[in-house]
């Protein structure tokens, strides 16, 4: 086992487990833009309409859907000008403090992405969607206690909407501590409560994979391998790796021809050439 500073994952598993956060990042964003569409909490009782919104509240939805469509795209700094924008309309818009902590991480700007999620967490000091991003900002730097603990306060929320979400970063910032068997115990919880995700299925495979349980391995990254549409270079580099743990040299041989044929430029299949199945 590795020590609590390193990463777990291999030179290419650490590309697919770029690529989930990629795809956790964009759920997130659509999450923000379904409630920035939504009208905001009323004061008085009974349901909202859209008549009920602000001009204010409408200026910093349309300022936050344009800011998360330029974040999605990587044009990190007019994000930021729209994010400004929102947040002149709205100041204590906690989607657009959220984001804008979530831009600067991505400009490689930790510090203020640190004081942007305390901003948030100040002014709304429970909320599920901060804890977990800062959270993951921690594992980032490997701060794995304080990463830790904001995730754990975010599945302690009982009106959290996403549990397998947090789970499913724990457990990735877990294997990347060492610390594989909680990784194991988060991703098996992530499991049960969203079986259909792909991400969940091939990082809980690849814990399972780091920990020598390579039958089960071979299950979840089975069940992504499956559907075209979810298998990509990182999942049949995976169970290229697990069906030669296993000494199917038939289903390795497939494999090899998969990701050759699918994906002759990937770091995958240049390790699998150079021979560094284990990392």
């Amino acid at each position: 086992m590795t020590n609590a500073s390193s990463v777990v994952l291999p030179r290419a598993a650490r590309s697919a487990a770029a690529s989930f956060w990629m795809a956790l990042g964009v759920a997130l964003l659509l999450l923000w833009l379904s409630a920035c569409a939504a009208p905001l909490a009323a004061p008085t009782a009974g349901p909202r309409t859209d008549s009920d919104q602000t001009d204010a509240d409408r200026r910093a939805g349309v300022r936050m859907e344009l800011a998360a469509g330029y974040f999605a795209r990587g044009q990190f700094n007019t994000a930021l000008d729209e994010i400004k924008q929102a947040l002149v309309a709205k100041p204590d818009l906690r989607e657009a403090i959220n984001l804008r902590a979530l831009v600067y991480a991505a400009m490689g700007e930790p510090q203020l992405a640190d004081e942007s999620f305390k901003r948030a967490l100040t002014l709304y000091p429970l909320d599920p969607d901060t804890l977990h991003n800062y959270g993951w900002l921690l594992c980032q730097q490997q701060r794995w206690g304080p990463a830790d603990a904001q995730f754990d306060l975010a599945l302690a929320q009982a009106s959290y909407r996403a549990p397998s979400r947090t789970l499913l970063a724990k457990g990735v910032c877990e294997a990347r501590a060492g610390r594989l068997v909680e990784a194991e115990r988060s991703l098996s919880k992530a499991f049960e409560l969203d079986p259909a995700s792909p991400a969940v299925a091939i990082n809980y495979a690849e814990v399972l994979y780091r920990n020598q349980q390579f039958e089960r391995a071979r299950f979840y990254v089975r069940r992504v391998n499956a559907q075209p549409e979810q298998s990509n270079a990182q999942s049949l580099w995976l169970a290229l790796r697990i069906e030669r743990r296993l000494g199917d040299r038939a289903a390795v041989d497939e494999l090899s021809q998969l990701l050759r044929r699918r994906h002759p430029q990937s770091p995958e299949l240049q390790a699998m050439d150079s021979g560094r199945f284990d990392e």
